[in-house]
């Protein structure tokens, strides 16, 4: 008998079907600045050795599960505090995932109704699509703007712990896609009232070799912290790891839902040599900060441009006819991100990686010839 496609795809899960995959778009001949990627590459003779490097790693074994050489030289490279433990995941969305995960309830648990994780919105995308996909309630306080960023609304946050009772809180610092960091009083109150109804709070820094500050040195301050990092956006993207610091007796339960062997040797291998070597991400990210200067700077000379500040490696900006500027730059060989229809308050925005020097002049120039 000839089973149809379609009962075959029934036997998934309803709100899987009726999502959309992750899309990324195809940057073939384009300058890509979309995906907040770092633009540079390692040096010459650092790419030789890391390749000499990893010729020697045992592929045919698994991997160590506790990556001890790994954990050690981030704790030495991200001045981990003494006293915490860390949690390695393929990239930040691993770890995500594995939250949403270790805090849904079976059936029998949540009695009807599930748990809650609450963020600030507009946020990162894969918090909300990790908490749906694990059956958890997922709630969005919306982000207030000022004249040239976007900052939480304390208030309305710390009412929605006390309405919603989450079991997790996000707190991206800087935030993606609005590029500011929060401001820290406000954070305190989030993080606080967060405390007082035992929840985790989870400080997302994906853009911290970026921003001017880290909350890795709070951690003994608030026991229900979290830092959760990338070494993506050091310019290591292709490697996929992410990272996440906390209490040992937390870290040690979500380390029970991640699976065993989830770095691979070949990442374990070349993020652990290249640390060792930190002080060339370090100056790719002070050139970063630069440039990233001097692209607001002209942009903010444009008329008809609202340039939000930025503290991340991309730079949000509004424009008058937000479709026509996207397909412009397209066409002029740019690659940018259109947030007008992802959130109400992104708007006409485009959001703009930090290039290189020269992939920002292009940037410059083409947006030049659009407004």
């Amino acid at each position: 008998m000839l089973i149809s496609p379609q009962s075959l795809l029934d036997n998934l899960r309803s709100d899987v079907r009726a999502m959309s995959a992750y899309h990324v778009p195809d940057a073939s001949g384009l300058i890509k600045l979309d995906a907040m990627e770092n633009p540079y590459e390692l040096p010459a003779e650092l790419k030789q050795q890391l390749a000499a490097h990893l010729a020697e790693v045992a592929l045919n074994r698994y991997p160590v599960p506790t990556y001890s050489g790994l954990q050690n030289a981030l704790k030495t490279y991200a001045n981990i505090p003494d006293g915490f433990a860390t949690i390695l995941g393929n990239g930040s969305d691993e770890l995500i995932h594995l939250l949403s995960m270790a805090l849904s309830k079976t059936p029998a648990e949540n009695h009807h109704e599930r748990p809650v994780i609450l963020a600030p919105a507009p946020s990162f995308v894969m918090y909300r699509a990790s908490a749906l996909l694990n059956h958890v309630q997922y709630v969005e306080v919306d982000l207030v703007e000022t004249d040239n960023g976007f900052q939480l609304d304390p208030m309305a946050m710390v009412m929605a712990i006390e309405e919603h009772r989450p079991a997790l809180v996000y707190l991206p610092f800087p935030n993606n896609p609005t590029g500011a960091q929060f401001d820290r009083a406000d954070m305190v109150a989030v993080i606080e009232a967060a405390h007082q109804r035992q929840a985790f709070v989870v400080i997302d820094e994906a853009y911290q070799p970026f921003a001017s500050y880290t909350w890795m040195n709070d951690l003994a301050q608030f026991e229900n912290l979290l830092v959760m990092r990338t070494v993506s956006k050091l310019g290591l993207a292709g490697v996929r790891l992410g990272y996440m610091v906390g209490r040992s007796d937390v870290i040690g339960e979500l380390d029970k839902v991640r699976p065993p062997y989830n770095i691979n040797v070949l990442t374990e291998a070349a993020v652990t040599f290249i640390l060792q070597h930190s002080e060339v991400l370090e100056q790719q990210a002070r050139q970063i900060r630069s440039t990233r200067t001097e692209l607001m700077t002209a942009l903010r000379a444009m008329h008809g441009l609202h340039v939000f500040d930025s503290d991340a490696n991309f730079v949000l900006v509004r424009f008058p006819d937000v479709d026509a500027a996207f397909e412009g730059l397209k066409a002029r060989g740019v690659l940018v991100k259109n947030m007008t229809r992802v959130h109400p308050m992104l708007r006409y925005c485009l959001r703009l990686t930090v290039g290189s020097v020269e992939e920002n002049q292009n940037l410059i120039d083409a947006i030049r010839t659009l407004v």
